[in-house]
């Protein structure tokens, strides 16, 4: 019995008395999931599951090495093997694998950007999200449950207005609402707050999904794919001859490759000076928390720019809460106090009913943001080094496209057409792609 998952084959194959489902990709095979199996490891404690990725030796030289084991260091080496049939690929991680801002996000995954260039980019990542699960065979727990972005004023609802119209002209799907859908749609929100709601617009197909699962999915099926995955493997300068990148220094000794490319979050511009040339990025704290859980009850995700912060629930009950970025420049993951109740003051002014909840953990990514809040993501000044990264707040929602699209570049020595207007070159030339109102608050 055959069945299509994403662009690859498989073939589902199942001997007698064995509870587990093996996928065939190509002349690998992927074990799978079914309920027997995991009833049968539930009642032995668990003990009883193959390790899901390898942890090979290091190799003395690759074709591709790639820098940053997060989503999208783990996508692109992903679509390299498996739709540009690049075999010979490492994965370098200087912590453990999904530790950066991968595992250090709010989970939003959504396409409703303003310019032409970012809508068509973001939303091949968000229709790649919707078939994601299948194409790894791994639940990435994409919940479509809708992007609702809060207008507080007259203008602002224009605005907004005007959004959804360059976003429906782009083919991505938008939806105008007045306050009494939006209170039909959240009933707990109070539409008479400090700052009333006047409407907003909502993007249905948005939603969230599971950030480790992401991660772990791309790492599952790159490693069966032959990709190596090297763990606690900080890399500490490039090999370059004759204005060509020809390896990398790591703290497990020195690894050859043909062509390199990064993707390090908010590590961008240490690992540009490494290289030797420069990135226009400014590197902050991004700071996220969680509140004890509750029964379900906010099945949306809800923005407000003006009051300053955007909220949803996990699956696990959870209010997952976010806002502006910390206004200092900052390598650290913890983030500052004043945010932290600038958010939570600023959920409580639009759920009132939140108030009794306790705040159970708090944590910061890195972002790090261009002067127009667009990716970098193409060929760097020196020969076959690539660049992923200035993604700022929108890293996670692109982890499925920017894999493609730097393989793309990486396998063609060539930007994606989807991404040629990302490159380092728009800030000599001027052709600045501002999107800084799309990244959902000010930051």
């Amino acid at each position: 019995m055959k069945h299509r998952i994403g662009l690859a084959e498989a073939v589902r194959l199942r001997s007698p008395g064995d509870d587990n489902i093996v996928f065939r990709y190509g002349t690998v095979l992927l074990k799978g999931y079914s309920f027997l199996s995991l009833a049968r490891q539930a009642l032995t404690g668990h003990k009883g599951w193959p390790v899901i990725w390898r942890s090979p030796e290091v190799k003395k030289s690759y074709d591709v090495i790639i820098i940053g084991a997060g989503g999208h260091g783990l996508a692109t080496a992903y679509y390299l093997a498996k739709n540009h049939a690049v075999k010979n690929i490492a994965v370098l991680e200087k912590g453990w694998l999904g530790g950066g801002n991968t595992g250090r996000n709010t989970q939003v995954t959504r396409s409703n950007y303003y310019w032409p260039q970012s809508a068509a980019f973001f939303d091949h990542s968000l229709k790649l999200y919707e078939g994601l699960g299948r194409s790894l065979n791994f639940n990435v727990m994409l919940s479509q449950r809708g992007i609702l972005n809060l207008a507080h004023n007259a203008y602002e609802l224009e605005g907004m207005r005007r959004w959804a119209n360059a976003i429906k002209i782009n083919a991505i799907d938008a939806e105008v609402l007045t306050p009494i859908d939006i209170k039909k749609l959240v009933p707990l929100i109070d539409l008479d707050c400090r700052f009333p709601v006047h409407g907003g617009f909502i993007q249905r197909r948005g939603g969230i999904s599971r950030h480790d699962a992401v991660a772990w999915g791309y790492a599952r099926a790159a490693s069966a794919l032959g990709v190596d995955i090297i763990q606690q493997c900080e890399v500490t300068g490039f090999n370059t001859a004759s204005g060509r990148v020809t390896g990398v220094n790591t703290t497990r000794g020195t690894i050859g490759a043909d062509k390199i490319s990064f993707a390090v979050a908010g590590h961008t511009s240490h690992l540009a000076k490494m290289a030797g040339f420069r990135v226009p990025v400014t590197s902050m704290q991004l700071q996220a928390m969680v509140s004890e859980p509750i029964k379900p009850c906010l099945d949306t995700v809800v923005v407000s720019t003006a009051i300053h912060m955007y909220v949803s629930q996990s699956d696990r009950g959870e209010l997952v809460i976010g806002g502006g970025a910390d206004v200092y420049n900052s390598y650290a993951q913890r983030g500052g106090i004043p945010v932290l109740q600038e958010n939570v003051a600023a959920l409580l002014e639009l759920f009132p009913v939140f108030s009794r909840l306790r705040l159970m953990r708090q944590w910061a990514g890195i972002t790090d943001i261009t002067p127009d809040t667009t990716p970098l993501m193409g060929l760097t000044p020196v020969q076959n080094l690539y660049i992923s990264g200035g993604w700022g707040t929108g890293g996670y929602k692109a982890i499925p496209a920017g894999g493609d699209t730097m393989a793309y570049t990486i396998a063609n020595d060539k930007p994606h057409p989807l991404i040629e207007d990302f490159g380092l070159e728009r800030f000599k030339s001027g052709a600045l792609i501002d999107e800084g109102a799309a990244s959902g608050v000010a930051h």
